[in-house]
């Protein structure tokens, strides 16, 4: 039996939530499956994936072929690498332990780039909100001088309209 690791859509329209799953390629799309593996989220920034990484390579090392987008949530949580350090294990190139270790550091390493991904979209965010009421400061200051101004032009006009007043009452 053939079998897949991919997508199955489930939310609703305009906004997607995928299934990670592995099912038998004959399969609907979002028809029977084997095994959930996890969840995938791309309504969020970043993207949301939660992933039984054991069970992906279980079924990784049974020859489940994943598909284009299911491969790269693969490698992105680290998957496939684990797959590749194992296969190296039952070559005898690496003993489980390196192998464990090379995994962790990828995992230690991967988590610090996200963390810094999420900082900076933090740190731009903020930077526009500030920029955003600098501006908004700035155009309520204008308004103010603006109202101020015609404040004092109405006043000047009122003054002027009683000095013209009372030179005509003085006239009479």
């Amino acid at each position: 039996m053939p079998v897949k690791i991919r997508l199955q859509r489930h939310g609703k329209k305009g906004k997607p939530f995928y299934w990670i799953v592995a099912a038998d390629s004959r399969a609907k799309r979002d028809g029977r499956f084997l095994e959930k593996l996890g969840t995938y989220n791309p309504n969020s920034n970043p993207a949301q994936i939660d992933l039984d990484i054991d069970g992906a390579v279980k079924w990784l090392q049974n020859g489940a072929q994943p598909t284009d987008t299911a491969k790269a949530i693969l490698s992105y949580r680290g998957a496939l690498l684990k797959n590749h350090l194992l296969g190296g294990v039952k070559k005898g190139a690496l003993t489980e332990e390196q192998a464990e270790e090379k995994f962790q550091a990828w995992l230690t390493e991967k988590e610090n780039a996200v963390s810094a991904k999420k900082d900076a979209l933090t740190k731009a965010k903020d930077a526009e909100k500030a920029k955003a009421l600098e501006a908004e400061k700035e155009a309520n200051a204008k308004r103010e001088a603006e109202a101020k101004a015609a404040q004092e032009e109405a006043a000047a006009e009122a003054s002027a309209e009683e000095a013209t007043e009372e030179a005509t009452n003085e006239e009479e």
